[in-house]
């Protein structure tokens, strides 16, 4: 029997919590830990490996900072957003979906262009897993090999798009992710439709 887990989270059941430092509003689209074996699944609480969610930023804040996690932010909506950081660099995320990659230990400051943006947030523990992050086309089919013991998400950022294999996923719409988790064996899934993607893949430290 498969170890492999495949799933997917539509975006209305992403849960809304409070940042850690209490400035602001993220939708949190899920968590994961390696389990024994090099499986990952759904983790609780704060130990986690690699994490993704959506910040609500409202208005100019510090944000929280995350000792020992890397993260990469990923412009979603809105006008724009200016990272300045407490040594001086400052780098902006313009649209449509401009993306940066920052150690969590850093001192950071999030200030608004014009108006409010969403901003896609993946963070993992950089001494456990390792993660890349692509922003892709999609029109027709896609294939997503997960090798063993990798994780890929799927985040559809718009459009619409199904998946054209045996995995039983329903389709996915905008703002929709899904999930897929191989554990001993190698999966393959085949995306297709029309739209822009955000793909994740997160692997074990080597």
């Amino acid at each position: 029997m498969s170890d492999s887990l495949s799933w997917s989270i539509p975006a209305n059941e992403y849960r809304r919590e409070r940042w850690r430092n209490q400035f602001g509003w993220t939708r949190e689209i899920v968590r994961m830990s390696r389990q024994t074996g090099g499986v990952d699944r759904p983790a609780e609480g704060e130990d986690w490996d690699w994490r993704l969610s959506i910040a609500e930023i409202e208005r100019d804040a510090p944000f929280s900072a995350f000792p020992g996690i890397d993260r990469e932010l990923v412009l979603l909506s809105g006008n724009g957003l200016r990272l300045r950081f407490n040594d001086g660099e400052a780098h902006e995320l313009l649209p449509p979906h401009d993306k940066l990659r920052f150690p969590g230990e850093r001192e950071v400051l999030g200030e608004l262009l014009d108006g409010p943006t969403h901003d896609f947030n993946l963070m993992w523990r950089r001494d456990r897993v390792r993660a890349e992050l692509w922003h892709r086309p999609l029109v027709g089919p896609m294939v997503i090999f997960a090798e063993p013991h990798h994780s890929w998400a799927v985040h559809l950022l718009a459009g619409q798009a199904r998946f054209a294999d045996d995995s039983g996923l329903p389709p996915l719409h905008a703002g929709d992710t899904a999930i897929l988790a191989a554990g001993s064996e190698r999966l393959r899934h085949v995306l297709e439709g029309g739209g822009e993607v955000l793909l994740v893949r997160v692997a074990a430290v080597e």
